[in-house]
């Protein structure tokens, strides 16, 4: 069965929202970083609430209600985890948390996974707390070079990757009978009216960007507008199939559609059933994108937190974690791990570039520069439009 989605669609009622808080804008909703914590109760009380998305951490084969990593954790110090498995939308649990947030309540939560894309309107808000770095060492030293350093949060001060991925594109190698190497390949001939591409917003822009030449890392407003011009051009022309969120795997199962924006978790998946689908990092390049383990303002337990995010920055935890979620792992340590297994199922999965990329890969790989709150509506608007949404 497949995985849903991480990354998920930005809706224009989502930008409304974050619109109307205008930290989008608002002065008001900014929270200063003096404001943020609360009494951490960590050290008396031996808990933590932790809120992540669906299939989004390993499970027992025979007990797909227990989870070894975390019972593992609970074990080593003592700290009970209320594991959550609540989002299911990054702009969804936005709107569920952001009142409290907003009126600098107290969450619930001490923990949770979002989308960097999102991440960035949490650290602009100041909705989420520094982390103690000192506290993490296994962060500091095992997290992926690749991801230290995102434009929205520089050295990562406020959020530490879970897992992260690539936004390429699958094809079926079988059915289409060539290679797909570049981004411009998806416009050939006898790809007419099989080709679909991803519909949000934040999904979207940044490979067909990579593809004109653009630096994702700074792009700016007028790459935005000559890319809508081009897939309006291509959507027109009968090119583009469709645009969707995470049925874009039913699309290339069914042979629908030959070749699609996707994520590399999911083609992982598919290869099991079919080893023709194949995923291309372009030579233009491709994002590199990461969900995110940050603490929201008012969390009573924030060390305990702390501890638990830098418990999966341990190779062999993050090995494990990594041979059931197949994303790109942001712990490379746990590459020799895998290898050392004496599963070679699993051991293979040491080998696999969408989990560990091999170093031509790592060359082609960026992190976009995020949209900020002045330019989401407008460019949401236009996106939307050419989308149908």
């Amino acid at each position: 069965m497949l995985a849903p989605s991480r990354r998920s669609l930005l809706a224009l009622g989502g930008s409304a929202l974050l619109g109307a808080l205008a930290g989008c804008g608002v002065p008001a909703a900014y929270v200063a970083p003096g404001d943020r914590a609360d009494i951490d109760r960590s050290a008396r009380d031996k808990k933590l609430t932790w809120a992540n998305w669906p299939l989004y951490i390993d499970t027992d084969d025979k007990n797909p209600n227990r989870r070894p990593t975390l019972e593992a954790f609970e074990q080593q110090t003592g700290i009970a985890v209320d594991y959550v498995e609540e989002i299911n939308d990054n702009d969804e649990f936005f709107g569920k948390i952001s009142p409290s947030l907003l009126n600098h309540q107290q969450t619930g939560r001490d923990l949770i996974v979002i989308s960097d894309w999102m991440c960035a309107r949490f650290v602009r808000l100041g909705w989420v707390q520094e982390m103690d770095r000192a506290a993490q060492p296994r962060v500091a030293r095992q997290l992926d070079p690749l991801l230290r350093s995102p434009a929205f949060d520089p050295g990562r001060k406020f959020s530490v990757p879970y897992q992260s991925g690539i936004t390429g594109i699958a094809y079926d190698r079988r059915r289409l009978g060539r290679e797909i190497r570049q981004v411009s390949d998806l416009w050939a001939s006898d790809l007419k009216g099989r080709v679909s591409l991803l519909s949000g917003l934040d999904e979207a822009f940044a490979l067909l960007m990579q593809a004109d030449g653009v630096d994702i890392t700074r792009w700016k407003a007028d790459d935005f507008h000559r890319i809508c011009e081009q897939v309006e051009r291509r959507v027109h022309s009968g090119q583009i199939r469709r645009f969707t969120g995470n049925d874009y795997t039913k699309d290339l199962v069914s042979g629908d559609v030959l070749a699609c924006q996707a994520y590399s978790g999911d083609v992982i998946q598919l290869q099991a059933d079919n080893p023709d689908i194949r995923f291309v990092v372009p030579e233009e390049g491709a994002e590199l994108w990461a969900d995110s383990l940050m603490i929201p303002d008012q969390a009573r337990h924030k060390a305990n937190a702390e501890r638990l995010v830098d418990y999966y920055y341990e190779p062999e935890v993050a090995a494990e974690l990594a041979a059931w979620v197949n994303y790109v792992c942001p712990v490379p340590a746990a590459q020799d791990v895998l290898a050392s297994s004496k599963d070679e199922d699993t051991a293979a999965l040491a080998e696999n570039p969408l989990i560990f990329p091999d170093a031509t890969m790592r060359r082609r790989l960026a992190i976009a520069r995020d949209i900020t709150a002045d330019e989401r509506m407008e460019f949401a608007k236009r996106w939307n439009g050419i989308v149908g949404l």
